[in-house]
């Protein structure tokens, strides 16, 4: 029987490999409103205080704090965006709004609740002051909020919309941040089919291709769609070759041990292969291989041809190379720990990787894991609902209901 020659590695090895040949991209510059979801290349800090004036927190009347409760003539009025044109004095008020600036000489707010406005026949409102206040009582002062030099986001960060308000505050309108990554994706066999073609004699529909274009885009990733390849060393060769133009390529199909699996034997001519073999359940013939093209380095995984572990090992090393190619700080999957809704098989001879749905149960405070039902590695329904892989252990016989396992996230715990 037909040995492979790559060594066994297991899924940790596999993936440091991995993580060891993948490098942020180099920063680009792009208009911040357009940066949601984009990892921070540099730190954001404030150029300027904020508020840059001293500014009423609520809707009420600046007063001089000494003053105390009685009943004041009201001189002004001050709202969002103007400047007042006078001063308050002891034993004077001013109308404020929220956010107002503070008029000169005014040291505190009264919330507007806490007053009673009079109208008098001749000369000013009077205004009842009903509250003792201390100096400074709601109102904010300059810089309170963001001080001039101030770090406002790190770099690493990730640009989310309140990350993206914080760049409109410090007036930021170009965000450096690390580029999402272009991903070339190309399924490969006779076999295969567009989804939108009937069937003929022996062929099935390519649903590698779309699912995985799908999951790049979930993952920040820009897509190079370079369709189907035929077993052809010609055609592989020439789709390849396209694909290395990418950051990262994706094949699907051709990486076992049959005539036609040719995958493996054009990576290593093209570049340098890193593993063949994984020690895991699904996915073990899956390929990482780096290929230099003209200064550029594409790094390319040979993803097994069954759906289920094609995008099985695509969760497990494709998408931490893409998100740290963008920069992300930590760009492992999530682990959590759950519990095992009921009892699950065990693989003697590979650690396994089960589709579970996560879901959280207030009974027991924890995380509960409900499988998805047969794993078979050609059953794509097995993915359907699945937000989670569980790690289940390399040993003979099953573990219990109620067992705590880990699990690494691959998907939304919201529905």
């Amino acid at each position: 029987m037909a040995e492979s020659p790559y060594p066994m590695l297991s899924v940790d090895d596999a993936l440091a490999t991995v993580l060891a040949q993948a490098n942020p991209l180099p920063p680009a510059t792009i208009p911040a409103r357009q940066a949601l979801g984009y990892i921070l290349a540099a730190d954001i800090r404030a150029r300027e205080p904020l508020p840059p004036f001293p500014a009423s927190v609520k809707d009420g009347y600046a007063v001089v704090a000494a003053d105390g409760p009685g009943t004041y003539p009201l001189i002004g009025e001050v709202t969002a965006g103007r400047l007042a044109d006078f001063v308050v004095t002891p034993g004077t008020v001013a109308y404020v709004t929220t956010g107002a600036p503070m008029p000169p000489g005014a040291d505190a707010v009264v919330m507007v609740e806490q007053t009673e406005k009079f109208w008098a026949r001749n000369g000013p409102a009077q205004i009842e002051i009903r509250a003792r206040v201390r100096a400074g009582d709601d109102v904010r002062g300059v810089g309170v909020d963001m001080a001039p030099g101030e770090l406002v986001l790190g770099a690493g960060s990730r640009l989310g919309p309140a990350e993206i308000g914080l760049l409109a505050t410090a007036g930021v309108t170009d965000a450096p941040v690390y580029p999402g990554p272009l991903v070339a994706v190309l399924s490969t066999g006779d076999e295969l089919v567009e989804p939108g073609r009937p069937l003929g004699p022996g062929q099935i529909r390519d649903s590698n291709r779309a699912m995985l274009i799908a999951a790049i885009k979930a993952v920040g990733g820009e897509v190079m769609d370079l369709g189907i390849s035929g077993d052809s060393q010609a055609s592989l060769e020439a789709s390849v070759q396209r694909g290395l133009r990418a950051d990262v390529l994706l094949t699907s199909g051709g990486v076992s041990m049959g005539d036609l699996d040719l995958i493996k034997p054009l990576l290593e001519h093209a570049g340098q292969v890193h593993f063949g073999r994984v020690r895991m359940k699904p996915g073990k013939p899956i390929t990482f291989a780096t290929i230099d093209n003209d200064g550029h380095r594409c790094l390319v995984f040979g993803l097994p041809g069954n759906p289920v572990s094609s995008l099985v090992t695509f969760y497990l090393f494709a998408v931490p190379a893409i998100r740290k190619l963008a920069g992300h700080p930590d760009p492992n999957l999530r682990r959590v720990q759950a519990r095992l809704a009921h009892a699950l098989p065990l693989d003697p001879a590979r650690p396994e990787y089960h589709r579970a749905t996560l879901g959280w149960d207030f009974a027991q405070n924890c995380f509960v894991a409900q499988s998805t039902g047969s794993q078979s590695s050609s059953r794509l329904l097995s993915m359907r609902t699945a937000n989670a892989l569980l790690e289940l252990p390399e040993r003979a016989g099953e573990l219990a209901a109620g067992s705590l396992v880990t699990a690494l996230l691959i998907g939304s715990l919201v529905d």
